[in-house]
Formats: C-alpha cells, sequence, structure tokens
C-alpha cells in the first residue's frame, strides 16, 4: 500500500493555517478539555498500585492473602486506573467532506481534530490520525507531545485527496489492525457510504469509539430556486432539479432524513457515542455537551 506524503505539499501557507487553528482552538482545549478530558475516557485497565491494612467497608476479594500472612494481619490491594491513553483520529477526506457552507465539513472535521490532538498531547497521552478516502491515504502513528499534534494538524491541513471516493469499512479494519492495545477512536465523517456498520461494531468491541458527523443543512433541504443542477462530489454524476416544486423538495428533504436517521440507529446498535455537527454553527458547545453527557454516563 502507498500512503500519500502531505510533508511534501508543507508551505508557509499551510503552517500559517496551523498556527491559526491552534490558536482559535486553544480556548477551548484550555477550558472545556482542562479537566473534562480525562473524565471522558477511560484508560486501558487497572494496575496495582500498593498494599495497604484492611479497613473497615473494603471488598474481602481484594484481600493480599500472601501479604496478611506475613503481617498477621489482613491487608488488601489497591489498584488505579492505568491513566496512559492513545487518541487515534480516523478522518474522512472524500469528497463529500468538501462541501458545506460557511465552512466545508472538512474543514470543521479538522478543527474538532485539531482539539481533541492538542488535548490529548496536554494530558500527555498518545495521539494519531488516519486518512482515508477510497484508500487509507496517509497515517500517523500515535505519540506523545504538543510539536506532534501540531504535526497531525499539519498533515490533515496540508492533505489533498486524490481520490474522491469513501471507503470507511476500509478505514475501520485498518484502524483496527493499526491499535494493539485498547484505544480511543474518533472518527470523522459524514458516513456517506455503503458497509461499515459491521466494521464499526467490531472496532467498537475493542475500543471507545466515537463517530463524530459533520452536515450541511443543504444536504437535508433544498433552497427554492428554481432549475438547479447537482452533482455527486464522489462519483461526479449530475442531474438536473426542479427546486421551486415543492413535491420535489419535500421528497428530498424526506429522503435525507431517512439517510440521516438509518445513520444514527446504526452508531447507536453499535453502541458507539454520537456527536452530531453542522457547517453551519458553532461546534464547540456542542462538543463539550456531547462529552459532558459521557462524562456523566460512565460515572453511573
Amino acid at each position: 500500500m502507498t500512503l500519500s506524503s502531505p510533508s511534501r505539499l508543507i508551505g508557509a501557507d499551510v503552517l500559517r493555517q496551523v498556527k491559526t487553528i491552534e490558536l482559535r482552538t486553544r480556548r477551548l482545549v484550555n477550558t472545556l478539555f482542562s479537566g473534562e478530558y480525562r473524565s471522558v475516557f477511560r484508560g486501558q485497565g487497572m494496575e496495582f498500585a500498593e498494599v495497604r491494612a484492611y479497613q473497615h467497608g473494603d471488598d474481602y476479594r481484594s484481600i493480599d492473602w500472601n501479604v496478611s500472612a506475613r503481617m498477621a494481619s489482613p491487608y488488601v490491594k489497591i489498584f488505579e486506573e492505568e491513566r496512559e491513553l492513545t487518541l487515534l483520529l480516523v478522518v474522512d477526506r472524500s469528497g463529500s467532506e468538501e462541501f458545506g457552507n460557511p465552512v466545508a465539513k472538512a474543514e470543521r472535521g479538522v478543527e474538532v481534530a485539531a482539539v481533541l490532538a492538542l488535548a490529548a498531547a496536554r494530558q500527555n497521552d498518545r495521539a494519531g490520525a488516519l486518512i482515508f478516502s477510497g484508500r487509507i491515504d496517509h497515517v500517523v502513528p500515535p505519540r506523545k507531545g504538543r510539536r506532534h499534534a501540531l504535526r497531525i494538524i499539519r498533515d490533515l491541513v496540508a492533505f489533498r485527496p486524490s481520490d474522491q471516493r469513501t471507503n470507511i469499512a476500509a478505514a475501520l479494519a485498518y484502524a483496527a489492525r493499526l491499535l494493539r492495545h485498547r484505544s480511543i477512536v474518533v472518527i470523522l465523517s459524514d458516513f456517506r457510504a455503503p458497509g461499515w456498520e459491521e466494521p464499526l461494531r467490531r472496532l467498537a468491541r475493542r475500543h471507545e469509539v466515537v463517530a463524530v458527523t459533520v452536515d450541511d443543512p443543504r444536504e437535508f433541504e433544498l433552497p427554492a430556486a428554481g432549475w438547479i443542477e447537482l452533482r455527486d462530489a464522489e462519483s461526479g454524476q449530475r442531474m438536473l432539479v426542479d427546486t421551486s416544486h415543492d413535491a420535489t423538495r419535500l421528497a428530498v428533504t424526506m429522503a435525507a432524513e431517512k439517510v440521516r436517521l438509518a445513520r444514527a440507529r446504526a452508531i447507536k446498535h453499535a453502541q458507539v457515542d454520537h456527536i452530531a455537527l453542522r457547517t453551519d454553527k458553532p461546534y464547540a458547545e456542542a462538543l463539550h455537551r456531547a462529552f459532558a453527557e459521557r462524562a456523566r454516563r460512565l460515572k453511573r
């Protein structure tokens, strides 16, 4: 498999964009995710910390019988959650992601990915990225540090897709092979492709998975603008549509809503958290609300 090299495209303009994104997302990282990030995602498991004398109310199953025998009194094992995390950002850069107003879906996805990568770096966790379209285009292996997070952002900004199609199933399968230990996988995609439901379920069995979808309102409601030509961004297929016809606009809206609901059901069925964003609305509040709800649910 040949992966593209965004680094060849790095220039002053890309670096300026990276700096702008870092400055724009800094407040969100510093405030919303300063304490919330750790409560949202669990560690890989439990690791032994120490033994201490048994106290009333301790679970008898945690008694360390070897130490208790030596000390002639009961001692219990204390475990702590292993906090080092790995975050993998699976980012869709197919043709449909270039659509959107006032920002493209791809641009919104890059900024959300930047927030999460910088939040992981702030907590000294590993972060990596997998960029895909109709194939696996580019992989940034997970590593720690702010410089590495900025490299992820740089590669996302510099990336130019050569394939307009989408193959989410292949991306999810590749992510599953790439990650050896339980990790956090955040998928940024509109999921406009077939066959991803079962790979998503398989991935979610081993990892904590969050699906972040970005939609544009024009995908669900056509303006009354007379005859317009619609072009599928991935297949290139074109179609003339009379948007002044009420029944036509209603049919488009109903079909789009059916697709949206089916996507939401499939994500929920896979037991994956779903964060739905839009190109015409700020994402910070929606992102904060979704992660706060996840943190509350994990505490129950």
